[in-house]
């Protein structure tokens, strides 16, 4: 039967599915070279359907994500969702009590308070707080600086009250793990060249392009960089690749001025796996200040099993999507970096273990 040409050539992208015909070999990975930390997911309840903090838990079972990191050769993952108060005890209790030395939780900072009256040392007694919680660093989510408004302004993660919020942050001891800005497609306009369309179409309030409403991709980025270097006495690490994965040579830029700043790779592979060759040298360049992640949740042994083999084995073409489905956050496929065994003890758990504190007790 001849096709109806005309119909698929007006068939919606949505309804689009390619299979990939290259045929290419598949490395197996049974697990990682060496043991690794997960520096960057969510296990908490703050990011299901619900109203926190009465909706459920992303990890029903923890014992099971236990056995499928024992799999894998995950020895701790980050919680990124402890939050504040008694979410922070919750969480603790749950993941870091209950598996000693396999979790670490994460507190969050309230940054809407930072504009009011005392906003300053209200933030600061929370870290206290946290701390005192058990929370063994604190996330900053990507809110400031896109969301948080001081009357019709928003706030800039380098604005000096964040600042001195964010020193005491290291004075505690908490490293700070902050999520700037999003991908660099998030702040185009949303037309036929935008390579994230299908993505930001389906999640509208992605999107940053507006100059009236929001900063500038730069922008962002050299507020995010003013603040690291503005609190040398804190340890960071620049969620997402530093939030800026689609130009390594400008993250490479503030790594080389902050040996206090190190970057994750959470979340970040369709962005570094279409440039492999690039993306590997970025980790030689920088071999103490890359560190593993995911921020794929619910985390699962198969998430684990497709960094190892994006990270380990010279495969190419193959979908970054666990399930393999449509890529949901753009068109293409990738390839692993084979990165040089010597690099990956590094990358995998002690540069982890350096900048987050985790070969200390709590």
């Amino acid at each position: 039967m001849e096709p109806d040409w005309d119909a698929l050539r007006r068939m919606p992208l949505v309804d689009w599915h390619p299979r990939a015909r290259v045929r290419v070999p598949e490395t197996p990975v049974a697990r990682t070279a060496v043991d690794a930390i997960d520096v960057h997911n969510h296990l908490g309840r703050w990011l299901t359907d619900g109203d926190w903090p009465d909706s459920p838990w992303m990890v029903t079972d923890p014992g099971a994500l236990v056995a499928a990191m024992d799999a894998c050769g995950i020895t701790t993952v980050v919680n990124l969702d402890g939050m504040w108060g008694e979410e922070v005890t919750a969480n603790v209790e749950r993941y870091d009590a209950a598996y000693e030395g396999r979790f670490a939780t994460f507190c969050q900072l309230d940054w809407d308070r930072v504009v009011e009256p005392g906003g300053v040392g209200s933030l600061k007694r929370s870290l206290e707080d946290s701390r005192a919680r058990g929370a063994r660093g604190v996330k900053v989510w990507k809110n400031l600086g896109l969301g948080v408004r001081d009357g019709d302004a928003l706030v800039s993660p380098d604005d000096p009250r964040v600042v001195e919020v964010v020193r005491h942050a290291g004075d505690l001891g908490l490293p700070v793990l902050i999520h700037t800005g999003d991908p660099l497609a998030f702040f185009d306009p949303v037309d036929e060249h935008n390579e994230r369309l299908e993505e930001l179409a389906q999640h509208r309030d992605w999107w940053f392009g507006d100059p009236e409403r929001f900063p500038t991709f730069d922008a962002l980025l050299d507020a995010h960089a003013a603040l690291v270097l503005a609190c040398p006495q804190t340890r960071f690490v620049g969620a997402h690749v530093g939030g800026a994965a689609e130009d390594l040579d400008r993250v490479g830029r503030l790594l080389d001025a902050a040996p206090h700043y190190a970057v994750d790779i959470a979340g970040r592979m369709a962005e570094l796996g279409r440039q492999p060759r690039r993306a590997a040298r970025f980790v030689a360049e920088h071999p103490d200040q890359v560190l593993f992640g995911t921020d794929i949740f619910p985390t699962s042994a198969a998430a684990f099993l497709l960094h190892v083999r994006f990270l380990e084995t010279a495969d190419e073409a193959f979908a970054y999507d666990p399930a393999g489905g449509v890529p949901s956050q753009g068109r293409w496929s990738v390839s692993g970096l084979d990165l040089d065994p010597a690099l990956l003890p590094a990358l995998y758990r002690d540069n982890a273990r350096r900048f987050l504190g985790l070969d200390q007790a709590p």
